[in-house]
């Protein structure tokens, strides 16, 4: 009976990826991928001939049961266009169907966008609400951003650049003034950790048109326009 291992891979940078990573890459009889070509193009830069097969949003219902008869036959690694699989991507389906049938599940940790960009953001990181990619229709988005309004935790979430304007206005409209912060590009050439407030990032990107992949760090409710770790010195000194 297989193991289905959860790879994380890079986010970006290639050398982003463990050692144990690579390994079970190599030695796994085949690979299940959300996007093959960004697969392929981190197994041909270490070396890696493992046979990969699509995996996907829009494929995953209809993959399962081919994945499962892998699963009876060996191991399985499951890894996503970028990231920790599972995470905001493809993977719950098959992860619970391989437990329904009792194969070890084995996370590989490795990147992950919403953590890299929580600890960079100099919000407090304790306590944290990840909200993945916020609803696509306005009216559902600021139904969500109503519901976490009152909530003192660090809000992170997922967003496209051509959305980016709208959700900050209505971050501003329903969230009121915050700190924010907005992660572009994590580990890529053009990273870019922009820190500041609701309304600054409003008059930002009124005047420049958002470019790239964003994950925005937002203060909870209360949160004060100072640091993290301004605030774990206060804590350790009150």
């Amino acid at each position: 009976m297989g193991t289905l291992y959860l790879v994380a891979t890079p986010i970006g940078n290639l050398e982003d990826v463990t050692l144990r990573a690579l390994r079970l890459l190599a030695e796994v009889p085949l690979i299940a991928a959300e996007d093959t070509r960004h697969a392929h193009v981190l197994l041909e830069h270490y070396g890696i001939s493992t046979p990969v097969t699509s995996y996907f949003a829009g494929n995953e219902r209809q993959k399962l049961g081919a994945l499962l008869r892998a699963l009876e036959e060996g191991d399985l690694a499951l890894v996503s266009e970028a990231g920790t699989p599972g995470l905001s991507d493809p993977g719950y389906l098959l992860v619970r169907a391989a437990l329904e049938r009792g194969h070890p599940v084995v996370p590989v940790p490795g990147a992950s966008a919403p953590i890299a960009a929580l600890v960079a953001s100099g919000l407090p990181s304790d306590h944290f609400l990840f909200l993945g990619f916020l609803p696509r229709r306005a009216g559902r988005r600021r139904a969500l951003l109503q519901e976490v309004a009152d909530l003192p935790w660090t809000l992170v979430v997922f967003e496209a650049p051509h959305r980016l304007e709208e959700t900050l206005q209505e971050l501003a409209d329903v969230l009121g003034e915050r700190p924010l912060a907005i992660c572009r590009e994590l580990t890529k050439r053009f990273e870019e950790i922009w820190r500041g407030t609701v309304s600054q990032a409003c008059a930002r990107f009124a005047r420049e048109a958002p470019r790239g992949e964003f994950t925005l760090v937002i203060g909870g409710a209360g949160a004060p326009e100072g640091t993290a770790a301004e605030e774990e010195r206060d804590d350790r000194t009150g």
